[in-house]
């Protein structure tokens, strides 16, 4: 999200008494330079930022989470006091995972940089391929390790997306995984190794012309 999103979702929550829920785990690994501001640090209004190593450290094997509180001292105070009790009641974590979290933790600093070049490599390499078609396009984004295409289909996009694993070998996500309401999307993924995931779009395109598509 840009800064004067932020600043008014900040301002009408404030107005309204509402608080913020916002899954920042995608906040490392933007397309661009450009490094997006954290909601951790609002003290406009009550806030809950939630992050974890599943995408911090690409470890989702290792189930750990976090929420951050802020906001006005006297809504903070409240929600923390309520959250202990959920986390200690129903989110335990166990004691090996807890041991190394330091540890853990900090490998994001060496791999980031190297998830971050992949990414983006990945990224420019479907943008350049795209353009030079039209049988599909690809949605705008800013950040985060997928890219959504929309595709010209006649099929549903299960359909479409076992087609392709069928024929091509080529994974792809149909777009209703994602919550997308009708056939025409498809999700693929950026942290695929460059040179498979050239290969993978290779075969997408070349499937996306044929007659069956």
């Amino acid at each position: 999200m840009h800064r004067e999103e932020k600043q008014r979702l900040r301002e009408l929550c404030r107005e309204r008494g509402l608080a913020l829920i916002v899954d920042e785990v995608f906040l490392d690994y933007g397309l661009t330079d450009a490094r997006p501001e954290t909601f951790a640090a609002n003290e406009e209004c009550l806030a809950f930022t939630l992050s974890g190593l599943s995408k911090i450290a690409a470890l989702p094997q290792m189930k750990v989470a976090w929420v951050t509180t802020a906001g006005p001292e006297p809504f903070k105070k409240n929600s923390l006091e309520r959250l202990e009790i959920i986390a200690d009641t129903y989110l335990s974590l166990n004691s090996p995972t807890q041991w190394a979290f330091a540890e853990l933790l900090e490998q994001r600093r060496s791999l980031q940089p190297q998830l971050r070049e992949r990414t983006r490599q990945n990224w420019a390499h479907l943008i350049s391929t795209v353009s030079k078609q039209s049988t599909c396009e690809v949605l705008d984004s800013e950040g985060g390790w997928y890219a959504v295409l929309r595709i010209n289909n006649e099929q549903s996009d299960e359909e479409f997306a076992i087609e392709l694993l069928r024929k091509t070998h080529t994974l792809v996500h149909p777009g209703h995984f994602y919550d997308f309401s009708d056939d025409r999307y498809i999700v693929v993924s950026l942290i695929t190794p460059t040179i498979t995931f050239q290969q993978g779009i290779s075969c997408l395109m070349e499937f996306l012309k044929s007659p069956t598509a």
